[in-house]
């Protein structure tokens, strides 16, 4: 194992905590190798009844989980033409259909951030548990980029239209959204997790918490205009739906969307909706030629996620420079380029997923 994946096996658990607190446990390549050594191996371990995954806070355990992958990587390799890009994508794909058709009971302790590649290798999870002090989002699209690791096939299953919403927003949500959003399943208090946690290695699977239904999502109280704006054939329809609206929330949200890729937008909202009649395997295979044509299609510099990057996380002057500049210059077939294959079926990098 790495420092930034600790994994041990206590009693009927093996138990992983991720332990990169200063940068939020963002996923390296290294951590994404580990995470996938250690649960193939547990797989076949008869001591191991159940896999719990935290993550290491800046305080201690608990406090954060995973906060995605490691942009600032992505945007050094591309400017680079390095492989590892392309090696990043393919594993930490990989390592998310994994986690989904895991043979074991797999429990994600969604304490804190949950963002990204953090969703990635939660939300294939038998139990998702969240805290009031979850904050969970997809936020690619603010970075010229698209809910990746599954993000199409488990956003696209959300209750109405939540899944188109929070893909193109990159809204950040609590615990008591997420489980609304079907996206987490137990909202427990902070402090109960280390008890839980700990419970894991006495009794197994035993202690696995029934789901809940919860009161008080934010999400909920909108749920109604989510579901109206957000079922609009394309995205310059969308938006002057929320334009027109006259509600603040409408507003909020279209100006929240004012500032994301308009690209993007464009990608994601289709993705979403392909997703939808898509299998996982698939919907991981149509990612892969996404983000193959997110750094590719135009490269280097010129491509919109790592300009987004630059404006974000390097430069962090949060001035990107889309292009082009509103939804409403972007032609569907600017938007149709990124889910052309670079591969013929029989060399897809994913073509092994079942």
């Amino acid at each position: 194992m790495i420092e930034e994946v600790q994994a041990e096996v206590a009693g009927r658990a093996g138990r992983i905590t991720l332990n990169r607190p200063k940068a939020l446990n963002a996923l390296s390549l290294p951590m994404v190798r580990a995470l996938t050594g250690v649960l193939q191996a547990w797989a076949q371990d008869a001591r191991v009844e159940v896999v719990t995954i935290r993550g290491m806070g800046k305080e201690g355990p608990f406090g954060a989980f995973c906060a995605g992958g490691d942009i600032r990587f992505f945007h050094q390799a591309a400017l680079a033409g390095d492989a590892a890009l392309g090696e990043f994508f393919t594993e930490e794909y990989t390592l998310n259909h994994l986690v989904h058709h895991y043979p074991k009971p797999y429990v994600a302790f969604m304490d804190g951030i949950v963002m990204g590649g953090g969703m990635g290798i939660a939300q294939g999870a038998r139990t998702r548990i969240v805290t009031g002090r979850t904050k969970m989002a997809m936020p690619e699209t603010n970075i010229g980029l698209f809910p990746d690791v599954g993000g199409g096939w488990f956003l696209s299953r959300c209750p109405g239209r939540l899944g188109e919403y929070l893909a193109l927003t990159g809204e950040v949500i609590g615990g008591a959204d997420a489980v609304d959003a079907r996206l987490a399943d137990v909202l427990l208090e902070a402090q109960a997790l280390p008890a839980l946690w700990e419970r894991f290695s006495v009794d197994g699977a035993a202690a696995l918490p029934p789901p809940q239904r919860v009161d008080g999502s934010a999400l909920a109280a909108h749920r109604a205009a989510i579901d109206r704006h957000f079922a609009a054939g394309t995205v310059p329809q969308l938006l002057a739906g929320l334009e027109a609206d006259g509600s603040d929330w409408a507003a909020q949200t279209a100006a929240a969307l004012r500032k994301r890729s308009p690209l993007m937008l464009h990608v994601v909202l289709e993705q979403v909706r392909r997703a939808r009649s898509l299998s996982l395997a698939d919907d991981l295979r149509m990612e892969r030629d996404l983000v193959h044509n997110c750094f590719h299609l135009r490269p280097g510099a010129a491509s919109e996620t790592v300009e987004g990057i630059r404006a974000l996380a390097v430069d962090k002057d949060h001035a990107p420079r889309w292009n082009p500049a509103r939804a409403e210059e972007v032609t569907p077939a600017m938007a149709q380029a990124y889910f052309a294959s670079p591969w013929p079926a029989g060399e897809h990098p994913l073509r092994g997923l079942a």
